[in-house]
């Protein structure tokens, strides 16, 4: 039988760069059927319809249907999966508070079309910005569906802050194992290297040991991590796309399939408390996930007084946004 998988903002460069990898096998497994659900707003119809096109004459063995549409009753309905890429982008001018008021509209809307037309054992990932906020917009929105079934992508951090490491020791990107991206997908979030390892064949080592520069892991590269988003922008003048779409394979994949046994990866999921983070927030953790896509935080790790400073001020930071996109939320019914 074949997923139903929807992605929004489907006409848009990180979904453009994300379905192929969808539809070919990479995420769901290489024998298993896709059903795309493209979602996007009336006026990229016309666009979208060149997406489907591009998608038909790729002619790929998996993928039985491609199905356009601006409706969320279309795109939801029974879906196994739902990668949440269409977000309103933050524009010259624009208070933050007038981005989270636009995006709540949008996720509250697309949260209760989920909560009505999807299976209730869909597995929603948002990566629309604000992602964090927008994810638990979205959670609060569908009340049948559990909130463990909703995350946001920090993933792309992750990847950025392991290749960081990789680069500066001049080794394979899979040889950097349990980085954490804590927190908030902005320029609060705390990349923290103090648990993660470097691995060759014969010998694993603390990462803050290979390295020997306590200075460049508190300081350049944790401001390189956070701030690459605007780095790509400033250079490209377009927003990351490859790399996003990646970030949204790797994600998907390994909550489909689980995690190794000794390894964990960075999700924003719902705050239980864990590591004195305030509840009702969706915060980024180190995250295992069992092979029936079941997951949980990782405990037990040490906090430095450096971590717990990092942790709490990108806490604070979404604190501040869950209450101001609550206030919008609780107006826009």
């Amino acid at each position: 039988m074949a997923l139903r998988v929807c992605v929004t903002g489907a006409a848009g460069q990180i979904a453009y760069s994300l379905l192929y990898s969808v539809a070919r096998g990479e995420v769901f497994g290489p024998n298993q059927r896709i059903t795309l659900l493209l979602l996007d707003i009336p006026p990229m119809m016309t666009a979208l319809e060149g997406v489907v096109m591009e998608m038909q004459d790729c002619a790929l063995p998996l993928l039985d249907e491609v199905v356009p549409t601006a409706d969320p009753a279309v795109a939801f309905a029974d879906i196994d999966a739902a990668i949440l890429v269409g977000a309103m982008p933050r524009r010259e001018g624009m208070e933050r508070k007038d981005l989270l008021q636009a995006n709540v509209k949008i996720f509250e809307t697309q949260g209760k079309a989920l909560d009505q037309y999807a299976k209730k054992t869909v597995k929603v990932l948002v990566v629309g910005n604000p992602a964090n906020t927008n994810c638990l917009t979205c959670a609060k929105s569908a009340p049948s569906i559990p909130v463990t079934n909703f995350s946001c992508l920090t993933r792309l951090d992750h990847n950025r802050a392991t290749s960081q490491v990789a680069l500066r020791l001049g080794v394979k990107p899979t040889a950097v194992k349990n980085v954490i991206i804590w927190g908030n997908h902005s320029s609060t979030q705390f990349p923290d290297v103090s648990h993660g390892t470097v691995c060759s064949s014969t010998e694993c080592q603390k990462i803050y040991d290979a390295v020997k520069d306590d200075a460049w892991l508190k300081g350049d590269f944790i401001t390189t991590v956070q701030g690459r988003g605007a780095a790509v922008i400033k250079a490209r003048k377009l927003s990351s796309a490859m790399s996003a779409a990646k970030a949204i394979v790797d994600h998907m994949r390994d909550w489909w399939h689980g995690t190794p046994q000794d390894e964990w990866v960075s999700m924003g999921v719902m705050s239980d408390g864990s590591y004195d983070i305030p509840k009702d927030l969706i915060y980024s953790f180190p995250i295992k996930i069992k092979p029936n896509k079941s997951y949980e935080i990782v405990q037990g790790l040490s906090i430095s007084d450096f971590a717990r400073e990092k942790m709490d001020l990108t806490a604070k930071e979404l604190v501040e946004e869950r209450d101001a996109a609550m206030q919008f939320l609780s107006t826009a019914k």
